[in-house]
């Protein structure tokens, strides 16, 4: 096994990590089928396994200089609190003037003055190992640290990878022409979402977007926190396709669930791979998501219940927002792509000010588990 190998030769885990990424790039310069998204799935996972090999046989071997260090400084240490005390008796002797002048034997306490002086170079030696032992234990720590961040890091990214392969399966059921299907959807829709900002003139980047309040969050799919990430790994970034991850995360806030639009949006788990296409179901936070479409004529029944519903607008749907409530004939609404979407103070904007109810073509409950 690979990650065997990596144990005795660290060259041979580099040689296997360079292999697996040039196989990863041959896979993604081809064709766009099932068989190639999960052979770059499987050569991704057999990657991460051997970087994590790599990074915990670091961990041991720093862990083994660690503890040649720590028992060197003890005994360091421990050589120097001896050398403090006979210099401190030492030092005691030297200061007693009256004892030089009346010493039996000149000649003896003059040498033991000498010894004294050898005594003091040796100890300013022994103090400046001591400080550099100190140092290299620290800094050894640190870097451990560092190591074991980066191994935790690896072993989420493994799980995610693994996830995301059992995902594409789940969804396809291993089928190629279920497969285009899905890629298809994706097209589609991402095309829609990017018509939508195109007429809007353009995602520029916002700031200090979201509002928390009673009912939950706002959130804002421009918003610098997360506005240039591209969802799942891919290049379709937030700002310009995430209304529909912005909104599936302003609903979770209604319902208690921490999971911001940025947490969704580096899941790669949680979209078709390269698209940036949100699955029905997915996993983040350890919470688990699911989306239903449902008929448009359930809408105010859902709000008159305390249920928030997504709205899909226009043909595509170019666009998603949030239904938080019916007010008389209005309908309430958060939207995460209009700055400032749920007004100035969070409580929500009239459907009415940016769009009309006949614009709404569909309708998407969302569940947490």
């Amino acid at each position: 096994m690979p990650s065997l190998l990596c144990i005795y030769k660290n060259q041979e885990c580099n040689r296997l990590i360079q292999e697996y990424q040039n196989e990863i790039s041959k896979l993604q310069g081809q064709a766009s089928t099932l068989k190639n998204q999960i052979a770059q799935f499987d050569t991704q996972i057999k990657l991460t396994t051997v970087k994590i090999a790599q990074t915990a046989e670091q961990i041991k071997m720093l862990g083994g200089r660690i503890n040649q260090l720590g028992d060197s400084l003890a005994a360091l240490t421990e050589a120097f609190n001896s050398r403090a005390v006979e210099t401190y008796k030492l030092s005691k002797f030297e200061n007693n003037l009256v004892y030089i002048l009346t010493a039996y034997n000149i000649e003896d306490a003059v040498s033991k003055f000498h010894y004294l002086e050898k005594i003091q170079e040796e100890d300013q030696s022994l103090l400046k190992r001591l400080e550099d032992a100190q140092t290299t234990y620290e800094g050894q720590k640190a870097d451990q640290e560092v190591l074991q961040k980066q191994l935790k890091t690896q072993q989420a990214n493994l799980n995610a990878q693994k996830l995301a392969k059992n995902n594409l399966l789940l969804a396809t059921k291993n089928d190629e022409v279920k497969y285009q299907q899905l890629l298809s959807q994706a097209k589609a829709q991402l095309s829609a979402f990017q018509s939508f900002v195109t007429r809007q003139g353009g995602a520029s980047i916002l700031s200090n977007q979201t509002k928390c309040n009673d009912w939950g969050c706002y959130y804002n799919q421009r918003d610098s926190e997360w506005g240039n990430i591209g969802m799942g790994g891919s290049s379709y970034t937030m700002a310009n396709y995430g209304c529909l991850v912005s909104s599936v995360s302003m609903v979770a806030s209604h319902y208690g669930k921490n999971i911001k639009p940025g947490d969704i949006a580096v899941s790669n788990d949680a979209f078709v791979p390269a698209t940036g296409y949100l699955y029905h179901s997915f996993s983040v936070n350890g919470i688990t998501v699911s989306i239903s479409s449902v008929s448009k004529s359930i809408i105010d029944s859902e709000l008159s219940a305390g249920r928030p519903v997504i709205a899909g607008l226009y043909s595509g749907p170019d666009h998603f927002i949030v239904l938080t409530r019916k007010d008389g004939d209005n309908y309430i609404m958060r939207d995460p792509f209009m700055e400032n979407g749920a007004g100035s103070d969070g409580s929500g904007r009239p459907l009415t000010d940016k769009y009309s109810f006949s614009d709404i073509t569909s309708l998407r409950l969302v569940s947490f588990n």
